[in-house]
């Protein structure tokens, strides 16, 4: 099989370790099949698709909607590298699956409006599949409604018109779409479960995202939740573009 690429952006080797090892768990892939590029640490490598099955783009503590002079070079050089690569990807509906982040990436270069009117707080959310994501192949098997972890300044306000809406919640009205056949963004985190959310809250605690003094009851209330749906959508895609 030839393996999936994961483009990462987490600079904390904990946090970008639990998340390579949740995309290798809920994937069904073995280290060889999924191979890490962390563009925080270095610039993208050329890169031949035909040696990949997919791409996949991880969380990421950068923000798409920030203004030019708020972001760092680091940032602008992987926005730089991922526009170019969605350039290549989208000409040939090349697999894609970008988490989270991939909300801002993919949204962005397709022509998306992406700001901060429907960010949401860290914890568990209800997600509810639009028609067009009960019959897409990359959610099989999922219910119409189901629980995820999310937490995202910013989100997707508007989809072009040539996206497919796939899921939503009540408070952010763009959680899953697609462009073409073969190319996918999550608002929510598909990689996601309670013991990994707690795990991002203890090594972020001191980052910025929330009061420090908060992390203990974020903990508390991300065991309240049950979350094992959105983790098929990982296993969906690698089963589906495996090759």
């Amino acid at each position: 099989m030839l393996p999936f690429l994961l483009l990462a952006s987490r600079a904390e080797d904990a946090a970008a370790d639990d998340e390579y090892d949740a995309y290798l768990r809920y994937g069904g892939l073995e280290e060889r099949e999924l191979r890490r590029v962390r563009l925080e640490a270095a610039p993208l490598p050329d890169l031949d698709l035909a040696d990949y099955s997919g791409v996949i783009v991880g969380g990421s503590p950068f923000t798409s909607s920030d203004p030019p002079e708020g972001k760092s070079a680091v940032q602008h050089r992987v926005e730089r590298e991922l526009s170019g690569l969605l350039d290549r990807l989208v000409a040939r509906d090349f697999p894609f699956l970008g988490a989270c982040y991939g909300v801002g990436t993919l949204g962005t270069h397709q022509g998306a409006v992406i700001d901060r009117t429907y960010g949401e707080p860290l914890g568990g959310v209800e997600i509810e599949l639009t028609d067009a994501g009960l019959e897409d192949p990359v959610l099989k098997g999922m219910p119409r409604s189901f629980t995820a972890f999310t937490g995202h300044k910013e989100a997707c306000t508007a989809l072009p018109a040539h996206a497919v809406l796939l899921a939503r919640s009540a408070a952010c009205p763009v959680h899953m779409f697609r462009i073409r056949t073969n190319l996918y963004a999550t608002q929510f985190h598909p990689e996601l479960d309670v013991d990994g959310l707690i795990t991002r809250i203890d090594i972020y605690r001191n980052a910025g995202y929330f009061p420090p003094e908060s992390a203990e009851d974020l903990m508390e209330n991300a065991r309240q939740f049950t979350v094992t749906e959105p983790m098929k959508v990982l296993r969906n895609f690698v089963d589906r573009y495996a090759r």
